[in-house]
């Protein structure tokens, strides 16, 4: 315990802070942003180790070994395929210098350590990352809708009932079509662009 908070308060732990936008040009996240989809970084926190890159299309964790190493392993998360989910803020008590990010994205679960001065940005973070796995659940509810309604329309159709041979390949591929673009389409978002810009206070 002493030994932590004597290194907490010389500066030398792995306590990160939040990168203002002014700098994130400055960070090795930014090597790793397609901006050739229009990717763009919204919030981030760096420590002497990591780098934890919030874009609109998905979490970028730039993972160090050590501070005083450059290997780096970069671990991409895309919302549209890894769920965010349990988000927490555990405050800082009297004597801590940090405030805790909790979070499971994609059944992994983070504990991000952030300087306490922080904790204002810290609940921005909070209600755009609750938010946007609130909306990646109603997406998964749509997807599974809508392999019921195919079942549905399946049992529906009969080989009796068709004016032609090729009539069941075509109503196959136009269901098919519907199928994918209301799963792939309408009920995957990647973009959550709109939920940075609503919560995030630069």
């Amino acid at each position: 315990m002493l030994k932590r908070f004597a290194a907490e308060a010389l500066g030398l732990s792995d306590i990160g802070i939040i990168v203002p936008p002014s700098d994130f040009d400055k960070v090795d996240s930014d090597d790793y942003l397609f901006h050739e989809d229009k990717e763009r970084i919204f919030f981030l926190i760096k420590s002497k180790k990591d780098e934890y890159c919030f874009t609109n299309l998905a979490l970028i964790h730039v993972d160090g070994d050590s501070a005083v190493s450059s290997k780096r392993s970069i671990k991409r998360y895309d919302y549209a395929s890894y769920l965010i989910d349990d988000v927490a803020i555990e405050t800082a008590g009297t004597v801590d210098l940090d405030v805790e990010l909790k979070f499971t994205v994609g059944g992994s679960r983070l504990s991000i350590d952030v300087r306490k001065n922080f904790i204002e940005q810290l609940k921005d973070i909070y209600k755009a990352l609750h938010t946007i796995g609130k909306l990646q659940r109603l997406d998964a509810q749509a997807r599974e809708h809508a392999l019921h309604c195919l079942g549905q329309m399946g049992g529906m159709f009969k080989l009796s009932d068709v004016s032609s041979p090729d009539a069941p390949v075509r109503v196959f591929d136009a269901l098919l079509a519907g199928v994918n673009e209301a799963i792939q389409v309408r009920h995957t978002r990647r973009d959550f662009s709109a939920v940075f810009e609503k919560y995030i206070h630069a």
